[in-house]
């Protein structure tokens, strides 16, 4: 999947400096703009196909309830003057051309997008499927990829950082609590969570999702796809798909969220190029967290909130059966980034300081959370083993300094 090229039969690509954002013309039937396109990149790319393949095309099932609109070519060029990079504001994604593979992402995508509605995941505008072009037409994304933010632009502050790792994890929580059936994103990564305004996340690219097991069924057996760092590596060793395999990809993005190192970073000297490796040793010596903080942050981050958000990262990381599953992570970061942190108290040696949002009420209770963040606000914490407050009791016991 890349940026789309420029109106005509040239190859060259849209340069991607502004992460192919392209115009959406107001006075076209359509919304303005679309989500911006960050690097889509490596291993999903180059995927070999047969020459049978590539005269395939794909078409939308007529009993599909579609709620995109279908745009023609010629439309998305004329409402984007031809793709002009100089005429930013939206995106136009376009999807490989050649073969079957591309036509099955391009149909994933759509269906997946039409059907599938929550605030952590894009919204889909309309798509193109006009001769051999595969378009996909975003809501606009103003602020560009997390991974931009990360490794690109002006360093996020903590609290930014917690709110949208908790927002990316109820987007994923979304795709495997609450579809039915469950859905395997299959392709989280910083590049795929895209901002809103206020840092608002939102997951996007579909095309790799697929239907989790049902029934007694414990895996979905596929070809291993995907990007290399973020794969998790039983998956990527059987082929094996779980709701789980997600929950790994989702520990790599939070790890990088809180060091700020790319998940596989060739400049950096061997044992540190794969972060993940990089970070094992380090899970295990709660003295040398502060080393694997980003130091962007300036040491402006809550010690406690560090050690948390390192442990729920560390579980995400574990063999298989040991992760968590997405809700407890959820409940874990809710938590976290419901603990303002502030930035401009000077850099702590030890704790740092929590400062909780406060309700504006009389009880001067703070979002439901009492001084040792369970939820007292309304009695005692609820002792189920399924409820927030049981996770939460068993997040902070295993977190204490």
């Amino acid at each position: 999947m890349g940026c789309f090229p420029c109106f005509g039969s040239s190859e060259k690509e849209v340069n991607n400096n502004n992460n192919g954002v392209k115009e959406m013309s107001k006075k076209e039937s359509f919304k303005e703009g679309s989500a911006p396109q960050s690097n889509r990149l490596n291993s999903d790319k180059s995927r070999s196909r047969t020459g049978n393949d590539s005269k395939k095309e794909a078409s939308i099932p007529k009993e599909a309830n579609i709620a995109a609109q279908t745009f023609t070519f010629r439309e998305l060029a004329a409402a984007t003057k031809n793709f002009r990079p100089e005429s930013l504001l939206g995106e136009v994604k376009q999807l490989d051309r050649n073969g079957l593979q591309g036509n099955r992402e391009f149909l994933v995508e759509v269906l997946m997008l039409s059907l599938l509605h929550h605030p952590n995941l894009v919204n889909l505008i309309g798509y193109c499927a006009d001769g051999d072009q595969r378009l996909l037409v975003y809501e606009y994304m103003p602020l560009g990829s997390l991974e931009d933010h990360l490794h690109d632009k002006e360093p996020l502050d903590w609290n930014t950082r917690m709110k949208i790792a908790a927002g990316a994890a109820k987007g994923l929580e979304y795709l495997h609590d609450k579809a039915n059936p469950p859905i395997i994103y299959r392709n989280l990564k910083s590049s795929n969570i895209l901002l809103d305004e206020g840092y608002f996340p939102k997951l996007s690219d579909f095309g790799l999702a697929k239907l989790g097991p049902v029934g007694d069924k414990t895996h979905v057996s596929t070809r291993v796809m995907g990007t290399y760092g973020y794969c998790a590596p039983e998956y990527a060793m059987t082929g094996q798909l779980t709701l789980k395999s997600d929950v790994y990809s989702f520990g790599v993005v939070f790890l990088e969220i809180i060091t700020g190192r790319k998940a596989i970073d060739n400049t950096r000297g061997a044992g540190e190029n794969n972060f993940v490796a990089w970070a094992r040793p380090l899970f295990k010596d709660r003295r040398k967290f502060p080393k694997m903080a980003d130091p962007l942050l300036q040491g402006r981050y809550p010690m406690r909130g560090l050690y948390q958000a390192l442990t729920v990262a560390a579980m995400c990381l574990q063999e298989h059966a040991a992760r968590p599953l997405i809700g407890d992570v959820v409940t874990a970061l809710t938590y976290l980034a419901s603990q303002s942190y502030d930035p401009n108290a000077p850099p702590s040696d030890k704790l740092g300081t929590f400062t909780p949002r406060h309700r504006n009420n009389t009880s001067g209770g703070t979002d439901g959370l009492d001084d040792s963040g369970r939820g007292g606000h309304y009695g005692s914490p609820s002792t189920h083993k399924n409820s927030p407050d049981f996770r939460k009791r068993d997040f902070n016991t295993a977190t204490e300094l």
